[in-house]
């Protein structure tokens, strides 16, 4: 067990609500951790995020137009600071429009940017179905390796007791 507060924001811009899903799973693997999570929707919000009482940031987003980081999430890092210490990337795409060449090519333009020590979280479409498992190893692996915290069981037992 941790001896202090540990907080984690995620942060997501999501039209379809698959990100906005994806961010959801994510929040509850690392609260049932007992880490305390802020969830941040700036999809047509411009404000900025104090990230310095976080001991980890989750970035969501999908790709847009060709492979971009969408407007609004740029418009979001734009105002705020992100020298944060750890910091995870996430996100929604289909392969329908542009192939594998953009799938998701916007989430590898952020993890490059800033640097993210994980292998990118990218999700075809919906995170339901086959996909969640993937969500959930995922965060699973961000939170062992920030805060040494393993949960002993899987979260969907965790969540249907």
């Amino acid at each position: 067990m941790v001896s202090r507060i540990n907080r984690s924001a995620i942060i997501y811009v999501s039209y379809s609500g698959n990100t906005e899903e994806m961010a959801a799973y994510l929040k509850e693997y690392i609260e049932d951790c007992g880490i305390e999570v802020d969830l941040f929707d700036v999809t047509n919000r411009l404000f900025s995020i104090d990230l310095t009482n976080y001991d980890l940031v989750f970035l969501g987003a999908f790709t847009w137009d060709y492979g971009s980081v969408p407007e609004e999430m740029e418009d979001f890092l734009s105002r705020t600071n992100l020298q944060v210490k750890e910091l995870a990337i996430f996100g929604s795409g289909d392969t329908q429009f542009g192939g594998e060449a953009l799938y998701c090519r916007a989430l590898n333009i952020l993890k490059e940017r800033y640097g993210s020590p994980w292998e990118v979280l990218k999700v075809e479409q919906s995170p339901r179905g086959y996909q969640e498992e993937r969500v959930y190893e995922w965060v699973r692996e961000v939170v062992k390796d920030v805060y040494k915290v393993e949960k002993s069981k899987d979260l969907r037992t965790a969540l249907s007791e």
